[in-house]
């Protein structure tokens, strides 16, 4: 079924193409900073993750959220997500290769990174996380294709499929689970020592993955002879609405928590983001940016004159994506670094050359996704002929 991506018209190869560049300018801004060091990034002794660990973070909850086309059609058998299973299945695929590259660049010296196999340590967290990113890169995988393989030759897919299913769904739980206590474990860190981590962190994850599965649905059926079904659709968007309400909530009950009570540590963080502190305020107008587009897309999920317009729906669900990107791709990294356990501030902001290698991932991951998508289109078109 390889070969299927290697046909398309010539849009698609110009997409392909632009792509190609984009890598391009990207590997060598990487071998720019490979050679100079994170010297090249705007990253410093007080803030030593930035965008790459912000693009890590986020992606993360991107592939995590496959897990709620899959969940619902196989153990609820919700027969309208079987259109769309396997363009859940194959968006965790690039996002979870996206995640391991922005570690991967992240790293003063990547070589380093085989540490983590060939001298194990099951007390650390990142070890934990290479473990299950890789098993469930591996998951989606085998399941995506050999269940997409068994569709295009007419036969059931093999017994030993189903067991690697249902493991898939507590493995989706888990990659998420263990990237929050990569944060909530760190205790000079008082912005991210919070219980609730993780399932805050499911909870954008549910909204900002479905988001974009949404508008790639829409994509497709605007651009290919492949129709993901509005039923499905209309599933995915109440999930979105729901999964965007619980997570604005959860925000709330971190504000109620830190200014209620006045810890200090807390409260610093969340008044830097929103409010500046000091005279230091870079994030500012991102963050009231991502509170305006969550709360304009929760009303325009939640009307329904508003949500069964396609022309809504998208830029309710550009919103959705951008705002959570925003806020927890960004602001919540950035911001528990500020101030740091000494009570100094030191701001950060991307540097052109994090941007074009951060530029040059996105293009992989998109290259990676349009060639996986490009190949079971095709297969569903051929079938249905």
């Amino acid at each position: 079924m390889i070969e299927k991506a290697l046909s398309g018209s010539k849009y698609y190869w110009a997409w392909i193409c632009f792509l190609l560049a984009v890598i391009l300018v990207g590997v060598a801004a990487y071998i720019r900073q490979f050679h100079y060091g994170l010297g090249l990034t705007g990253m410093s002794r007080d803030v030593s993750w930035g965008f790459y660990i912000a693009q890590f973070t986020f992606f993360v909850g991107v592939a995590a959220s496959a897990v709620m086309v899959v969940l619902p059609y196989y153990l609820h058998d919700f027969k309208r997500f079987g259109r769309i299973t396997i363009l859940g299945e194959f968006l965790a695929i690039p996002s979870v290769i996206m995640c391991m590259l922005f570690i991967f660049v992240d790293m003063g010296q990547p070589t380093r990174i085989l540490n983590v196999i060939l001298h194990p340590t099951p007390n650390s967290v990142m070890f934990w996380d290479m473990i299950v990113l890789s098993g469930y890169l591996m998951l989606n995988i085998v399941v995506g294709w050999v269940s997409l393989s068994s569709h295009y030759k007419l036969v059931h897919p093999p017994k030993w499929i189903k067991p690697l299913v249902f493991l898939s769904i507590p493995w989706a739980f888990s990659i998420h689970t263990v990237t929050a206590f990569l944060y909530s474990g760190l205790p000079a860190r008082h912005f991210w020592l919070s219980a609730i981590m993780a399932v805050r962190f499911l909870s954008s994850a549910f909204a900002s993955g479905p988001a974009l599965l949404v508008l790639l649905c829409l994509l497709i059926k605007r651009i290919t002879k492949f129709d993901p079904g509005d039923r499905a659709i209309k599933g995915l968007v109440t999930i979105v609405t729901y999964a965007l309400i619980v997570s604005i909530f959860f925000v709330g009950l971190e504000l109620f928590t830190a200014f209620y009570s006045h810890i200090p540590g807390h409260m610093q963080s969340f008044k830097y983001l929103y409010f500046g502190l000091e005279g230091h305020g870079k994030l500012i107008p991102l963050m009231w940016f991502s509170t305006l587009l969550a709360i304009t897309a929760v009303l325009l999920l939640l009307i329904p004159a508003t949500r069964t317009n396609q022309t809504t729906l998208v830029i309710a669900c550009i919103f959705v994506h951008v705002s959570l990107w925003v806020d927890k791709g960004f602001g919540f990294v950035i911001g528990g670094f500020i101030p740091n356990p000494l009570e100094k501030i030191t701001e950060y902001w991307p540097t052109l050359n994090e941007l074009l290698v951060t530029a040059g991932i996105w293009s992989i991951g998109m290259l990676v996704l349009t060639a996986l998508y490009r190949i079971a289109i095709v297969v569903k078109v051929e079938l249905e002929a």
